[in-house]
């Protein structure tokens, strides 16, 4: 018998619900609930025996739900997710879960006393460039790893519907950012100790569109991120995702969401030269690094192979729910990247690095 479930909020990402809640068997999307009647009219057009709604308290008290998937805008994540763990449903919530810690452990009061289920969609974690760079990190392909590098960059600037405005809980840090923050402590294990963040609004009155994260672990770990949603440049795939690892046994670059890139290292390190040096033009200094590598001294490696798709989370997801395996996005997972946010904008207003853990 398949769980039934009602989406709240029939935008974009509510669009990609109902069609994966239909396409799953352990799952069917039973009703949909909307502020605005004309997405109702064409979840009739597109599914004439669908149940609509535009309260959400109206449809939990006529439809017999096992779960609801939150993906109305971010400002209202806290008051249905409440809402829905007292009407005794399970929750899938759109990230970010709330705009708050505080407002984070109140849903999870509500859901622990309801005694039901509670995640937060991050399918990001599946997403085949971060795989290939985990999978990088979990092997330990290029050594002992110091720096991680991750950046998304845009070119329109301006964001669009209620996400450039900060009464919805609008901008690219509660957008992107907490898909990214993410990627980086789920691969990263061990103690953040501190946060340094540079937000702005470049283009967008209100809200943010641009930030740089630095975090450092215990671990000697240093993750960088950035994202700018107008940071132009006119290379070839510019606006697709990158990544660089930088370990003691060579580095590894992947750009694109399709990740294409390599792992490279040297066949051999320069060795120390006794004697007076070269003073040639071409000895590039006492180090001797930064020219022109030797033939032969720079080699590349293909990339680890991964099979991960988006839709694996609702593997996992139904899985879980039938006691198969354990449910991949946890609660303390997710009250940690809304921490370190929080921690993202106290730097950023007071310029200094920010204690975490």
């Amino acid at each position: 018998m398949a769980y039934k479930y009602g989406v709240i909020g029939y935008g974009f990402i509510g669009r990609r619900h109902v069609n994966t809640l239909k396409k799953f068997e352990q799952s069917d999307c039973a009703a949909v609930c909307d502020i605005d009647p004309r997405r109702l009219k064409e979840v009739k057009e597109l599914y004439p025996d669908m149940p609509v709604y535009e309260r959400a308290e109206e449809m939990l008290a006529c439809e017999k739900l096992d779960g609801v998937i939150i993906s109305a805008n971010n400002i209202a994540h806290k008051e249905l997710t409440i809402l829905a763990a007292e009407n005794g449903c399970d929750i899938i919530c759109e990230k970010p879960a709330a705009l708050t810690v505080a407002e984070f452990d109140e849903m999870m009061e509500a859901v622990k006393k309801a005694g039901v289920s509670f995640t937060v969609h991050q399918q990001r974690r599946f997403d085949k460039d971060f795989a290939t760079v985990k999978a990088c990190y979990d092997q330990g392909l290029v050594g002992d790893i110091y720096t991680i590098q991750s950046s998304l960059y845009g070119f329109n600037g301006n964001m669009h519907d209620w996400h450039v405005y900060k009464s919805e809980g609008g901008g690219m840090l509660y957008d992107w950012g907490v898909h990214l923050i993410d990627q980086i402590l789920y691969m990263v294990k061990g103690k953040l100790v501190t946060v340094y963040a540079d937000v702005r609004n470049v283009i967008n009155k209100e809200v943010d569109d641009y930030f740089k994260i630095i975090l450092r672990f215990e671990n000697n770990v240093t993750a960088e991120i950035e994202l700018g949603s107008y940071f132009l440049n006119d290379q070839p795939d510019w606006f697709e995702r990158h990544w660089f690892v930088g370990g003691n046994k060579g580095s590894m670059h992947v750009n694109k969401f399709d990740p294409e890139g390599s792992i490279v290292r040297t066949t051999r390190l320069l060795e120390n030269v006794d004697e007076d040096q070269d003073k040639s033009a071409k000895s590039y200094g006492p180090t001797r690094s930064f020219g022109v590598p030797a033939p032969g001294l720079i080699v590349s490696e293909p990339l680890p192979k991964v099979t991960t798709e988006q839709s694996d989370y609702f593997v996992n997801y139904f899985n879980a729910l039938d006691g198969k395996e354990e449910m991949l996005v946890k609660p303390e997972e997710v009250r940690r990247v809304l921490r370190v946010m929080e921690a993202c904008r106290e730097s950023a207003e007071t310029k200094k690095s920010v204690e975490v853990e």
